[in-house]
């Protein structure tokens, strides 16, 4: 893979807004999207009406999200300890490594009781409501639960899933303004994003999207255009993917990108008639291709994009939370409706890991004295205890 010499930057003040627009708005695509997953269409609106579901499903009064946030969440966590261990050692292993720790997590609270009684890696592992499984990939479990370390360069599986990048937004909210990370270029994140993905799926088109998704939201943060971003991604990942490993899978993948970036300018069809040219949303390139339609078709009304985004054929939840992270952090969390964060399952957990990725990236921050920081990101410890 090529990593570029030249960093793009476009001087900002770093906003702490988008951040939690990014993480929330995923959520909230995950949530409208989740209990209309496995529903065709003409079902969905035969149950909801001829407009769709555009309102929370409750549950008890609560919008619940699935799997794809959980392991969004797990990605921020295991992305933070990695950096407090470098921080206080001086040295740590890649990101993807520690992402991969914090999975295990995650893969526990699929598979055992709370609490757990052993050694941890995320803090999250400590709260009770992680305990609940949402409809999780079985892609992420069997490479979970392998005990193998899937990468680019050895891939676990042949798995093109969405599973890879519905979760990989925390990587651009992390190092995308890390003040404390000068020398990372775009590329190198984008790549990160990719390793990522590739922790549990090795198809190309399995990981190649979260490098995008990565770019976009990157960019997005740096105050670009929505439509920059995503011309900006697709020569990137163009580039960045020309070896003879990837060439063929880059074409594949610009070629739907660009049909959907086609088909939401030209609006000749009926939302749901694009979408289905565009697939289910069942692996990466179409779970983008269906996102990027629906917040370049509407990118400043938030509702719309995620009714369009969750309503249809396909996997909805998945479709739903990359459209959310993407037009989230477009349009900051001041600018997803307030209907949408009344019940939301986890709301203020997110907005605390949102805040802590803004905060991991600030630059000379001392938490030596700040003792909450350092039980979630440096002590991996058995409950009651502050044992390594």
């Amino acid at each position: 893979m090529y990593i570029a010499n030249a960093c793009y930057r476009i001087p900002m003040m770093r906003n702490i807004d988008r951040y939690r627009g990014c993480l929330i708005g995923g959520a909230v695509g995950d949530a409208l999207g989740y209990p209309i997953e496995f529903l065709r269409y003409n079902e969905i609106i035969k149950r909801y009406g001829k407009n769709g579901l555009s309102e929370y499903v409750l549950d008890n009064g609560i919008a619940r999200i699935s799997d794809d946030t959980q392991m969004t969440l797990f990605t921020a966590t295991g992305l933070l300890l990695g950096a407090e261990r470098a921080r206080i050692r001086g040295i740590s292993g890649s990101p993807s490594s520690y992402v991969r720790y914090s999975y295990k997590d995650w893969y526990r609270t699929q598979t055992e009781n709370f609490p757990l009684k052993e050694l941890r890696y995320s803090w999250l592992s400590e709260k009770e409501e992680m305990f609940s499984r949402r409809a999780p990939g079985n892609t992420c479990l069997s490479a979970l639960a392998s005990g193998k370390e899937g990468t680019i360069e050895n891939p676990i599986n042949d798995s093109k899933g969405c599973g890879g990048v519905m979760r990989v937004s925390p990587v651009a909210l992390f190092f995308g303004e890390n003040d404390n990370i000068h020398d990372f270029h775009l590329d190198e994140i984008d790549h990160i994003a990719a390793e990522v993905a590739a922790i549990t799926h090795g198809h190309p088109l399995g990981y190649i999207p979260g490098a995008a998704l990565v770019h976009i939201i990157t960019l997005l943060l740096r105050n670009a255009t929505l439509s920059y971003a995503v011309s900006d991604m697709l020569y990137s990942i163009r580039k960045q993917f020309a070896d003879p490993k990837h060439n063929a899978y880059a074409d594949e993948f610009s070629k739907i990108i660009m049909k959907a970036i086609v088909l939401a300018k030209e609006k000749k069809l009926e939302d749901i008639d694009a979408i289905r040219t565009l697939g289910g949303g069942w692996v990466g390139e179409e779970a983008l291709a269906i996102a990027l339609y629906s917040v370049l078709r509407y990118p400043d009304d938030f509702e719309k994009a995620l009714t369009v985004a969750t309503n249809h054929d396909g996997d909805s939840d998945s479709t739903g939370a990359i459209a959310g992270n993407i037009l989230g952090t477009y349009l900051g969390l001041s600018g997803i409706p307030g209907k949408y964060l009344e019940n939301l399952e986890l709301k203020d957990l997110i907005i605390e890991i949102a805040d802590d990725l803004f905060k991991g990236g600030e630059r000379n921050t001392n938490y030596e004295e700040d003792q909450d920081w350092l039980m979630k990101y440096w002590h991996c410890r058995r409950p009651g205890t502050e044992e390594w």
